[in-house]
């Protein structure tokens, strides 16, 4: 049957597209991504950094070049079954949804991508929990931080030890807030753009060029509409504060307590670098994704993936 091959043929390979697209895209944009990170933590009146461009030379005179990667290994590893499971789960819901009319609406179009937010979290919360500690502990100055080379294997033994499994899955719900309305936004808006850079409706191929500005467009897009999220979730889960910097109890007072003190605007800082994290990793993701590539390594093609 039809899902006999899907899951047989295609999943694996889905798979492997989405964790060699996670990594290259990672390396690509990671230095702007810490930049993002630690922007969003500052504080008004507390500012160290301008913009992201003063945030990568203050980085790059204090900490060196490779302190821009600060945190990129852990990210490197649990991109890859992040982003697999992201884009395999987007494209199983797609094709569950599609069998009984053969067509997506809409509003299938968005639950499949809601479906796939959800997935995801079970891998990305951890690994943005790890790799916000790393990122920001440059920020935060002459701290117990800057003098010992925290690790991430550090850090999750300390939350282990102190509060087992759930303290790795610290800021779930502002997690949850943010990664299921970006696939929502996200994987509709990108199947139709993408779509339209079909030049003949019986030849489906794009040209890569195509999938890679279809990903950037909708991925900046999504980044932005969904960064006040993103926000409250970096916040939640920075487990080291600087000096005056305050605590949250939970999603709803975290929001609360940046209104107050911080004003609406709080929630849009780090949303410019966002868009520049997310735009490229997304385009690459889906080149990689629409070339092929876990196709190729496994030796699928077009014919054998039919007669399977």
């Amino acid at each position: 049957t039809a899902d006999k091959v899907w899951t047989c043929a295609l999943l694996p390979a889905k798979l492997i597209n989405g964790g060699i697209a996670g990594m290259v895209g990672v390396t690509c944009v990671f230095p702007i991504d810490l930049a993002k990170t630690r922007l969003q933590n500052q504080r008004s009146g507390q500012q160290i950094y301008k913009n992201m461009m003063d945030c990568l030379v203050k980085t790059v005179k204090s900490e060196g070049y490779f302190g821009m990667y600060r945190g990129a290994a852990v990210n490197l590893t649990l991109v890859t079954p992040e982003k697999a499971i992201k884009l395999a789960a987007n494209d199983f819901f797609r094709h569950t949804l599609s069998k009984d009319s053969g067509k997506l609406t809409v509003v299938k179009e968005m639950l499949a991508g809601c479906c796939a937010g959800m997935c995801q979290v079970i891998v990305t919360t951890p690994m943005e929990m790890l790799k916000i500690q790393l990122q920001d502990a440059g920020r935060l100055g002459k701290t117990i931080w800057s003098f010992m080379r925290v690790s991430a294997i550090q850090i999750t033994r300390e939350l282990l030890r102190t509060k087992g499994v759930t303290g790795l899955y610290r800021g779930l719900g502002a997690t949850l807030m943010r990664d299921i309305p970006f696939s929502v936004v996200y994987f509709p808006l990108f199947a139709h753009v993408h779509q339209l850079g079909q030049h003949l409706s019986e030849e489906p191929s794009v040209p890569f060029y195509w999938s890679f500005m279809s990903g950037c467009l909708a991925g900046s897009i999504a980044a932005v509409a969904v960064s006040p999220c993103d926000v409250v979730k970096t916040r939640l889960q920075s487990l080291k504060k600087g000096a005056n910097e305050e605590t949250y109890s939970g999603v709803v007072d975290c929001i609360r307590k940046i209104l107050r003190k911080e004003g609406p605007g709080a929630f849009l800082k780090g949303a410019s670098c966002r868009a520049l994290v997310i735009a490229p990793l997304f385009g690459i993701a889906q080149v990689v994704y629409f070339v092929g590539v876990g196709e190729f390594l496994l030796g699928y093609t077009p014919y054998n993936i039919c007669s399977a």
